[in-house]
This record gives structure tokens, sequence and C-alpha cells, in this order.
């Protein structure tokens, strides 16, 4: 075990990277989200399948310039750092400082309820037992956490590989087993969609496929505990975000293989969503019924899991820079940043006993996409500001793949702002709080030292 100068404790290789991401990445929404895409594609199955590849596309550009920030820069904190070296101290930390208030913990508690109410059609709990036993599952899982990074990373790998092998059975069952032959046209026949209709199409389902795509941006909080960030972390982004591309497409060609059109139709129109639910049942009967359960309920608890290990590294890097609460940098005994993760996990619990968490944490959703694309763009200001920087790993096809995937995220922020102007605007409160707040840190250090 090897231990750096500050105390973190570099335990996680290339496959830990990949379990993080794809812990976070995959969840219960494989099973439904294909639905949304199917709907937004007017039922094309060909569209659909183009939109989850472009989708992924569009993540791994994203994930190439996270790949070069990080192994560059492999400090913990992750996009706290690069936007603050890029841009200001301010702007990173208004990124931490809403995560730590509303995003992160808020997602945290979301997750932690959905873990919950999965069980709820099988032992009918009340509302307040599904959030008191959220609450122990926080609990728990922030303690355990406590004991190292090590042990978070064992858990995480046993979590990934546990709920591939359901999935990866249902896959290879749908495409070996099924009898439908699906029309994968990208244009479906009749249709007289202009080239304009088609790309506007195309571009509303992609949106929703990258709600099943995220989650990539969390690994790089974690950079200063991997053994190897400069080859690691690359590796881990490219390979997991590929193969959850790869995972995906498969998966809804498998649904295809298995469901007629007409029933996938009338499935979506009665808002019976979750189309890879009825694949299994169709497949393995009853019992395919228990194996979506158990699928799920093991993907959530591996993006509880991680998110909690990656959330609270953000605000360990922002005490760290003086500007937060002291407590917050300090690690403990095992080399984790102990006071970070009990204070999520105390937002967590208060938001997982408020009401309409769901509202709460759609407000942030825009400000992450502003965030995202600041971030690639920190990929070209880190070029000019830092050209003797070492780059153990630098983007494939600079510049042109990171203004691509400038332009695209610029364009999915467009089109959120302008779709739901509301809570765009609302979503930045929290941002703006957190610039106000580092400025007050900032007066309170410059009196300091002052008086010194």
């Amino acid at each position: 075990m090897t231990t750096q100068n500050n105390g973190f404790r570099k335990e996680i290789g290339t496959f830990g990277g990949i379990s993080i991401i794809g812990g976070i990445m995959i969840g219960s929404g494989i099973f439904y989200l294909g639905s949304y895409v199917l709907q937004r594609t007017n039922m094309s199955m060909g569209m659909a399948l183009l939109c989850w590849i472009i989708g992924g596309v569009v993540s791994i550009l994203g994930g190439l310039c996270f790949a070069e920030l990080g192994a560059s820069d492999p400090k913990s904190g992750g996009m706290v750092v690069y936007l603050n070296k890029a841009y200001h101290p301010s702007v990173g930390y208004s990124f931490g400082f809403t995560s730590w208030l509303v995003s992160g913990s808020g997602s945290i508690a979301a997750l932690a309820i959905a873990l919950v109410t999965a069980l709820n059609n099988f032992m009918h709990m009340s509302e307040m037992t599904i959030k008191l036993i959220a609450i122990v599952i926080i609990i728990v899982l922030t303690a355990y956490n406590c004991l190292g990074i090590k042990y978070g990373s064992i858990l995480q790998n046993i979590s990934m590989v546990a709920k591939l092998i359901p999935i990866v059975v249902i896959l290879f069952a749908g495409l070996v087993l099924g009898k439908q032959h699906p029309d994968l046209s990208v244009v479906p026949a009749g249709s007289d969609l202009s080239f304009g209709g088609m790309f506007g199409m195309i571009a509303f389902a992609t949106v929703a496929t990258l709600w099943a795509y995220e989650g990539w941006t969390n690994l790089n909080p974690v950079a200063e505990e991997m053994k190897n960030p400069g080859r690691d972390l690359p590796r881990a982004l490219i390979i997991g975000i590929g193969s959850i591309t790869v995972l995906y497409t498969l998966f809804n060609f498998a649904i295809y293989r298995v469901l007629p059109h007409e029933q996938i139709v009338s499935l979506i129109n009665n808002d019976e969503l979750y189309l890879g639910t009825t694949v299994a049942k169709t497949i393995f009967g009853g019992a395919g019924g228990g194996l979506i359960l158990a699928t799920q309920l093991i993907a959530i608890f591996g993006a509880l899991n991680g998110m909690i290990i990656a959330f609270s590294r953000y605000y360990y890097e922002m005490a760290e820079d003086g500007h937060f609460f002291r407590n917050h940098a300090k690690l403990n005994k095992a080399g984790v940043p102990q006071v970070a993760l009990i204070s999520q996990a105390v937002i967590s619990i208060i938001l997982v006993m408020l009401r309409n968490l769901d509202q709460l944490t759609s407000l942030v959703v825009f400000a992450g996409m502003v965030y995202n694309t600041l971030c690639i763009i920190a990929v070209i200001i880190y070029r000019k500001k830092f050209p003797d920087m070492e780059r153990p790993y630098k983007a494939w096809g600079y510049p042109v793949t990171v203004i691509l995937a400038v332009v695209i995220f610029f364009a999915l922020m467009i089109n959120t702002l302008m779709s739901d102007p509301k809570t765009a605007a609302i979503g930045l409160i929290v941002p703006v709080l957190g610039v106000i707040t580092w400025f007050i840190f900032d007066k309170k250090i410059a009196r300091d030292e002052k008086r010194s």
C-alpha cells in the first residue's frame, strides 16, 4: 500500500475506475429509458438505436476531455480543481458548493429512497418507513467508506460485476431467443420527415439517452487515489464509456428482438415503460421479475456507493483551498475525508426528509450542464495557460474533438434553457450563492492574514 504526502492512499486501478464509472452510470434506467427514446423518435427502432450510439459518442467526446484533465492534473476534487485553475477559484467552488448543498447530496438522497422504494411492491411500507430505511442505508454506507478507499473500491467492484451478470444474461437471451426481425431503417417507411425535422428529432431523443450516460464525470474526483492516474484514468474513462455504449445499444436491440413493434407501442402508450422487465418476464417467466428486481437493487446500490465516494472529494478540495470549513480538509487514519463524508450524509438525510425531492434536484440540471461545458473548454485553456504541464494522455483529435464536444454540450444547454427557462433560471441560484460564499470566505482569510 502506498500513501501520498497528503495522506491519500493510491488503491484504485483501471478496473476500479471502470467500476466507479459503471457503478454510477448503470442504474435501473437501462430498463425504462429506452421507452422515452422511442417516444421521441416516433417509435422508430432504427432511429432510436442511432440515438443510443450518438449519446455514447457524445459522452466519449466529453470523456476524452476529462481524461486529459485528470491525467495531467490528478488532484482530488476533479472539476473543482479544473474550474479553479482555468477560470477563477470561485467558479470551481460554486460547482462544489452546489453539489454539497443540493445536487450531490440530493442525488444520494434520491437513490437511497429509490433503493427502498423498489421493494415497496413486495413489503408495502409507509412513506416514513421508506425514508427511515433510506437514512439507515446512507449512514451505513458512509460509515463503511470511512474505513478507506480500498474497501469502498472493493464494494464497487463487487456490485459492478453483480449487476452486469443479470443484464448480460437478459441481453444474450434476447439476442439468441428473440424471434422478431425489427425494422432498423433510420427513416421509417411512409415517413415524410424533412432533413431538419429528422435532425431535430434525433437531437431531442439523444438528450433522453444522455440521462442513462450521466455519471462519467465522477471518476476524476478520486484521481489522486488512483495507482497510476496518467494511465489508469484515461483507460477507465474510455473503456468504461465505450463498453456502456455497446451495452446500452445491444440491450435495446435485444428488446426489439423479443417484443413485437406493436406490443412495444401498446406498452408505452399505456405507460408501461419498463420494457426490459417485460423482456425478462417473457423469456424467464415469473423468475424474470425477481431477476429484474435483484438487478435494480444492485444497480442502485452500486450507484449510491459510487456517489458517496466521489462527491465527498469535491468538498475536501474546497476546504483544502481554504474557502470552506477547515475540518473538511482533514483525512482520517484510513486516508479518506471523513468529515466531508459525514457532512454529505447529514445533508442527504435532511433532503430525504423533504418532500418533492425530484423537483429539488431537477433545479440544478441546467447548472450541471454549464459546468460540464466549462470543463470541456478548460482543456483548451489548460493548454494555453500551462503549455509545459506534463500530459500523459492528450485528448484524441484535439482540437477538433474538443470543439465538437463544446458545440454539442452548448447546444444541449441552450435546448434545456429554451424548453424550461424557469427551472434553468432557478437552478442557477445555488451556484450564485456558492460564488458569494467563496468571496465571504476570501474576505475572512484576508482579515486573518492582516491580523497575523
